[in-house]
């Protein structure tokens, strides 16, 4: 399930405090955790928490935030909700955050077919709407038996669910492939850098965003080389 928590502090300390509190508490230790660039989540603190506690640390490669595409998007899914109920200053974006995230969680994923709430916790949310509307009550059940039921259904939605995001995977890689020219590189070849550097005081659409030549040491991979 998708968690977004307003944050105004930057220091690795709170980071790592932020971790514990609001994921592990909750969800357990996590065996791999994926972030961005920034510091605060490859300081040394923040490693040395990870490595204590047997996390596997990976992050995104500079300048290609595609290797955190789920992220990226559920990111711009945000700014776009928010964007519409922000004041004009945009100093309150912070208290609409709640009620977006309970209309997120509550809603049928498109590539599912569930709600994150139902992927979770097995159940739907209880809503605003059903104060004045009701909802259907659940059918009472001794302990072991709803237990035994969740367990099933959980089982049952989960593979489903692969399944869809399997299917969606397949379908966007078949529309990209259609339209994508395929680049490869070998050691030793000389490439441009895409590496965009922000000055203050001077339009970005007039810097040079790409710098080299460089020559490809190494093939990572198929996406990522070392120069």
């Amino acid at each position: 399930m998708a968690k977004s928590n307003p944050h105004s502090r930057s220091r690795s300390l709170d980071w790592a405090e932020e971790l514990i509190r609001a994921w592990i508490s909750r969800y357990g230790v996590p065996m791999i955790l994926h972030s961005d660039q920034g510091t605060n989540f490859n300081s040394a603190l923040f490693t040395e928490l990870c490595k204590l506690l047997r996390i596997l640390k990976t992050r995104t490669t500079a300048l290609h935030p595609e290797s955190d595409g789920i992220v990226e998007r559920f990111n711009r899914t945000i700014l776009n909700h928010l964007s519409l109920f922000v004041s004009k200053n945009q100093t309150d974006w912070d208290t609409h955050l709640p009620l977006f995230l309970l209309a997120y969680r509550s809603a049928d994923h498109e590539v599912t077919g569930f709600t994150p709430a139902d992927m979770l916790f097995d159940r739907t949310l209880r809503l605003p709407c059903d104060i004045l509307f009701g909802r259907p009550s659940d059918t009472p059940s001794s302990p072991n038996e709803y237990l035994n039921n969740l367990e099933a259904r959980l089982e049952s939605v989960h593979v489903f669910a692969r399944e869809r995001i399997k299917l969606a995977s397949e379908r966007m890689k078949t529309r990209y492939d259609s339209g994508a020219t395929g680049h490869h590189f070998k050691e030793g070849d000389q490439v441009w850098m895409y590496n965009p550097k922000r000055r203050r005081g001077l339009s970005p659409k007039l810097q040079q965003n790409w710098e080299g030549p460089y020559t490809i040491v190494k093939k990572l991979n198929d996406a990522i080389y070392r120069v």
